[in-house]
């Protein structure tokens, strides 16, 4: 029992000494660890500060180097603005010298100027005293002669300032149609020949368009899907379109009827899909007469922008392309508004080349005449200023805008090109076979021709001849004599062309006829 307990303490005691020895050794280990570390750390601090001090010497050295870099950037601006300033001041007193010369030369002719005014003070003053006299005299040859002659001077005045009226109202008459005659004789034939030239070398279609549209179909089954149940399709068409259908007995045919051209064509294009698609219905007809606008779109576009190549104009506004090719679908008295506006461009451009000007601005304002006749948006301005407006808008030379707001006489002419606009549309519209014209509108225009020359005094009848070309008017012999027949006849000419709208021009003819009737029995 005790040798037990006795191996037990031993082996205890064993245990105790080997965990001792055991914490000694570790102990041991890791104070030589701490010793390591300890070392290394003061290591890297040591290199971490030589590193700082080398950093920062190099950085001084870096802003020492800006700092005299930019001390020397500031001292050459420096030099500069001194140089300038040096400079400035330099002329200021090359300024300042001829200043004072120019002075001191305005004081000497200041000088000269006072003598020259004292001469002329004296001579004015010698002037009067002689005109002084000189009405003295006068009134005393005037009251000898109205002593002598019975007449005061008023009313001798009043006699000869008559006389010498009616006797220069006479020769001026016969003199201005002398002139008149002259430059007529001179004007038409030098006009006539640059016209009958410019009209030579333009060929031109006669293109009249009218009000309706006709449609031809395969079968007269299809006029009943085109109408729809109750009406609807034709309905919608009609909506969609703007445009009038006419289904009537007229056999494979449905008439669309519009003032407006563009409408009418993008209806005909829209039937004619639906009628090759089938599908009749107010949705698909919606959904095709949009399609057909965006594609007609597209197409004026193109024809503006054909025409513009086709003329040779070049840097027009697209907005301007646009309304070009939109006149396409447009008729004027019948006239298509594009092919008048071709028209017109190549006159003026052949017109201002023979008159030695601009020919492509003669021949641009000539195209963009009319694009007045063809807003976006209904305005009350005339189409001619409505047009300068547009093109002032988008940026057209002067001459250009003055021309289309002048060729219907509604702004002053400021260009050459503006009246040879004006006569080149003027052409363009009155030649055979451009424009007709409603029957009512010709016979109110016929009618005012005549009443016109019947207002006149001694007017006994007048006749509108040769479709309103020539106006002929018979006189009283008695009451008209050959002298105021002339004056008569340049009166009733004036009077048509400042109060009438005509194509072309009127001949005025004045009558008159003296018979002496006896009977002998």
């Amino acid at each position: 029992m005790e040798l037990n307990t006795l191996s037990y303490i031993i082996g205890g005691l064993a245990l105790l000494i080997g965990i001792v020895a055991g914490k000694f050794i570790f102990a041991k280990d890791t104070k030589r660890k701490l010793d390591e570390a300890e070392h290394q750390a003061k290591k890297t601090l040591s290199d971490a500060q030589t590193n700082a001090e080398n950093l920062k010497k190099e950085k001084l050295l870096e802003a020492k180097e800006k700092f005299v870099q930019l001390k020397a950037e500031h001292d050459k601006e420096v030099m500069e603005r001194n140089r300038k300033i040096n400079e400035g001041e330099s002329r200021i007193r090359q300024k300042e010298q001829s200043v004072n010369q120019k002075i001191d030369q305005l004081e000497k002719q200041v000088k000269e100027n006072d003598a020259i005014k004292d001469n002329l003070n004296r001579q004015i003053e010698v002037v009067n005293m002689k005109r002084t006299e000189l009405e003295k005299h006068q009134e005393e040859h005037i009251r000898r002669l109205e002593k002598i002659a019975g007449l005061t001077a008023e009313e001798a005045k009043s006699q000869l300032v008559e006389s010498l009226k009616h006797e220069a109202h006479t020769q001026a008459l016969a003199m201005q149609q002398e002139i008149i005659d002259d430059v007529k004789q001179k004007a038409n034939k030098e006009a006539r020949k640059i016209i009958i030239q410019s009209i030579q070398r333009t060929a031109a279609e006669q293109a009249i368009e009218n009000s309706i549209t006709v449609f031809n179909l395969e079968s007269d089954e299809i006029k009943g899907q085109i109408i729809g149940r109750e009406g609807r399709n034709i309905r919608a068409i009609e909506a969609a379109t703007g445009v009038d259908l006419i289904v009537d007995d007229t056999p494979e045919a449905i008439i669309l009827s519009s003032f407006d051209p563009l409408r009418r064509e993008i209806a005909r294009l829209s039937l004619q899909r639906l009628v090759a698609d089938g599908r009749i219905h107010p949705a698909r007809i919606e959904e095709v007469v949009e399609k057909t606008r965006r594609q007609i779109e597209e197409q004026v576009m193109e024809i503006g922008e054909r025409t513009v190549i086709e003329l040779g104009i070049h840097g027009l506004h697209k907005e301007l392309v646009r309304i070009v090719g939109k006149m396409r679908f447009r008729s004027s008295y019948g006239q298509n508004l594009l092919m008048h506006s071709r028209e017109v461009a190549n006159l003026c451009g052949i017109m201002a080349a023979e008159l030695g000007l601009n020919p492509k601005l003669a021949k641009r304002a000539g195209l963009l005449h009319d694009i007045g006749k063809v807003p976006d948006e209904e305005t009350e301005l005339s189409h001619a200023l409505l047009g300068a407006k547009l093109a002032e808008k988008y940026g057209e030379n002067p001459a250009v805008v003055n021309a289309i707001g002048a060729h219907h006489d509604e702004m002053e002419m400021q260009y050459v090109i503006s009246p040879i606009v004006q006569a080149c549309d003027a052409i363009s519209g009155a030649r055979p076979g451009a424009r007709r014209e409603i029957m009512q509108q010709y016979l109110q225009r016929i009618k005012e021709l005549e009443n016109l020359a019947l207002g006149y005094q001694g007017v006994e009848k007048a006749y509108a001849i040769q479709a309103g070309r020539e106006l002929r008017v018979i006189v009283e012999a008695e009451k008209v004599s050959d002298a105021d027949s002339d004056k008569l006849s340049f009166e009733i000419a004036q009077k048509i062309q400042t109060e009438m709208t005509y194509p072309g021009q009127i001949k005025v003819t004045v009558i008159r006829e003296k018979r002496a009737v006896n009977v002998a029995r």
